[in-house]
């Protein structure tokens, strides 16, 4: 069997790109299809040949790679895929409007729906220049969701990486998909039933992580909080904080790593299509602390790797802080959890049976 792995650009490092990693190692025989590749700034490949579009021979386009939006259908449209018998795509925009011959079967992995279409003012806020051409870009993004709503029907079958992103697909494209969480590399992941007397918050300091609710959450309660991570809200959360409230920032994976596995509860705020933070805590043997809405909801137990709060206040949370700490954790449990159903061995069990199943493709 030929196989085809297609992902949208390979010009940055976030957690598609690590699925689409996975799936290369998975498969070391298929060959790679990218619109832009950027070597040094995204997943190791090794010595494997990365087969791009016409794009790659635009100046500047790896390092502007969004600025090329409207031209990423017809360079997947463009590349030639009719000798293969499956094609994998790793996609949250572009790489699903590949063309495949008609005996071939086409697998997407939708990350979500392409969110600068379908959810707009949400994906381009954190971008000020935006208010200024949106007009303009409003008009080009009506013609664009047209074109993917067209090729949206081209996979034979979706995998998305939450319920909320396969409500998603359905709700907007029209199309069915099944849904298994994506993995992560449980031996890379340090265990321990001795917890320190800190909670940890790890997160990149943007607005939508609402990370200002746990430091008012801490604030009041007096309780040590260590938060990993920088961006753009640090300087506004450190005036806020009180003196049991110590910021990291960016941190070694090593002491990543540590922190995660003696933490006494990890704390996520923000509502998250899937999340993996909270799934890296259980595989740290370290109980979640979430918002309970999105992900969440399909990676934790409430009560056994988690506590959930209802609404995203500093009152709900620290109703939820004062729950947790209550609770006799069992640490191997929550690690167990998290190597059954979040390990690549689990991932690609569940993928290559629905494929089987749903294709007739057996791999």
């Amino acid at each position: 069997m030929k196989i085809a792995l297609v992902h949208d650009y390979l010009t940055q490092r976030g957690g598609a790109e690590r699925v689409f990693e996975l799936l290369c190692k998975r498969y070391p025989e298929a060959d790679i299809f990218t619109s832009l590749y950027d070597p040094q700034k995204t997943i190791d490949l090794g010595d494997r040949v990365v087969n791009t579009t016409f794009l790659q021979k635009i100046p500047g386009a790896a390092k502007y790679f969004r600025s090329m939006a409207p031209l990423y259908f017809p360079a997947f449209r463009a590349l030639d895929l009719q000798d293969y018998d499956l094609i994998i795509s790793s996609s949250t925009s572009f790489a699903k409007a590949v063309r495949k011959n008609p005996n071939a079967r086409h697998i997407c992995f939708c990350h979500n729906v392409t969110r600068f279409l379908w959810d707009t003012a949400t994906y381009l806020r954190e971008y000020g220049d935006y208010r200024y051409f949106a007009p303009l870009i409003e008009q080009v993004f009506q013609v664009m969701r047209k074109v993917d709503l067209k090729y949206a029907q081209e996979p034979d079958l979706y995998i998305a990486n939450s319920s909320v992103v396969a409500r998603r697909i359905e709700n907007i494209y029209g199309k069915k998909a099944m849904m298994v969480n994506y993995p992560i590399d449980t031996s890379k992941f340090l265990f321990s039933d001795i917890k320190d007397e800190y909670y940890l918050a790890s997160a990149r300091m943007i607005s939508y992580k609402r990370l200002d609710i746990i430091v008012e959450a801490f604030n009041w309660l007096g309780w040590r909080l260590l938060i990993s991570g920088d961006g753009p809200e640090q300087a506004r959360l450190k005036s806020k904080a009180l003196q049991n409230i110590e910021f990291l920032g960016h941190v070694s994976d090593r002491t990543r790593k540590d922190l995660f596995s003696k933490a006494k509860s990890i704390i996520v705020a923000a509502l998250e299509d899937y999340g993996l933070v909270p799934v890296e805590a259980n595989a740290s043997g370290t109980p979640v602390i979430a918002y309970g809405a999105g992900g969440v909801l399909d990676t934790q137990i409430p009560g056994e790797t988690g506590v959930f709060f209802k609404r995203q206040t500093p009152e709900s949370l620290q109703l939820a802080l004062l729950e947790a700490n209550g609770i006799s954790w069992d640490y191997d449990r929550i690690r167990n959890h998290a190597v059954a159903n979040f390990s690549e061995n689990a991932f690609f069990s569940k993928v290559e049976q629905i494929i089987n199943q749903a294709c007739g493709v057996h791999l």
